[in-house]
């Protein structure tokens, strides 16, 4: 069985033998950004407002899962703040005893800062892939850079945990590696490098990744060997966590493309229409929405899902699978999936 008793304690377990403790909650599809890795050029056509998750279905769906053991939730866009219920959600996912994260592209969080004191939420992740004003322009369409830095120091400011998510495109942001990784010297936070990956519309090809071997070439012919530190990686961490010895901060690489992380994966993803996802590269999906307004437990089809579960990336086991683009073209585009 997929839910199984553990100490009187439910846990979703798969076939492999992962337990998944970790849901990822996108809440809409929109976005006050158009960043050309997540949505195609011509847009995207969203999803009706009568099949999106309400507030009251989304806490519903999340204390279920809260029940079978899950101990992490993040919420998701699209921007999630764009949300006009966003502040309803955030306060009441955060009376549950999870630990709640988001992650944003930081435009508004400045409008958000004592509703995350109140529901708990310490840590965000802020989407930034580039230090240069203009490249911001040119990759999310919008001239939006200095409010965004302003809003990063106010965290800061407020003693919040910031990551900042930088998705590496060869040829556009891998110059900026070391003026990412400088930033730590001084701010503590942590840059987090993430390997572009295959969706519908974002034009991905192999040529255009950076990957973990290259970010690391990087780093050993800028700085000394025996200043750069290999960090202790958290259980079920995606990141593989570095520092510079005496900076603040620390910097480190989500290789989902060249170095998997799929058998240690704790992670199940919920869509802002309701529909689960076992995997970020899975094209298959199932319906917890429809079957909460039928009146129907969500939990046969929760185990289903996760019974479905492959072992690798949505069962491309191999590059010659991943990199073919009738495979990745079935899946949504990263915006309807939820970052």
């Amino acid at each position: 069985m997929v839910l199984t008793t553990e100490n009187k304690m439910l846990k979703i377990e798969d076939l492999h033998g992962r337990v998944h403790d970790y849901l990822r909650i996108s809440i809409t599809e929109n976005c006050n950004l158009r960043c050309t890795y997540c949505m195609p050029a011509e847009g995207i056509n969203l999803t009706p407002k009568a099949h999106i998750m309400t507030a009251d279905e989304i806490e519903t769906i999340a204390k279920t899962f809260v029940s079978l053991g899950v101990k992490k939730i993040r919420l998701t866009g699209g921007e999630p703040l764009v949300r006009k219920d966003a502040r309803d959600i955030i306060e009441r996912l955060g009376k549950l005893n999870i630990d709640l994260n988001i992650t944003t592209n930081g435009l508004l969080v400045h409008e958000y800062i004592d509703t995350f004191k109140a529901a708990g939420i310490t840590s965000l992740n802020i989407s930034l892939d580039t230090l240069q004003n203009e490249k911001y322009k040119q990759i999310t369409r919008r001239d939006h850079y200095d409010t965004l830095w302003k809003n990063i120091e106010l965290l800061l400011e407020n003693n919040f945990t910031v990551k900042l998510n930088v998705v590496l495109i060869k040829g556009f942001n891998d110059s900026e590696i070391i003026d990412f990784i400088n930033l730590t010297k001084t701010l503590n936070i942590q840059i987090r490098f993430i390997e572009f990956m295959p969706f519908n519309g974002n034009q991905w090809d192999k040529s255009k990744l950076v990957t973990y071997a290259e970010i690391l070439e990087k780093v050993d012919n800028h700085f000394e060997e025996n200043t750069i530190l290999r960090m202790e990686d958290k259980l079920n961490d995606t990141a593989r966590n570095h520092k510079i010895e005496s900076f603040k901060g620390s910097f480190s690489v989500i290789s989902s493309v060249t170095n998997p992380f799929c058998g240690t994966c704790n992670r199940i993803r919920l869509t802002a229409d309701g529909k689960l996802k076992n995997c970020l590269f899975s094209n298959t999906e199932n319906s917890l929405l429809e079957a909460l307004r039928n009146g129907e437990s969500i939990l046969p089809i929760i185990e289903k899902n996760i019974k479905s579960k492959f072992p690798v990336r949505g069962g491309m086991e191999d590059d010659a699978e991943f990199q073919n683009p009738k495979l990745f073209s079935k899946n949504r585009s990263m915006i309807k999936i939820g970052g």
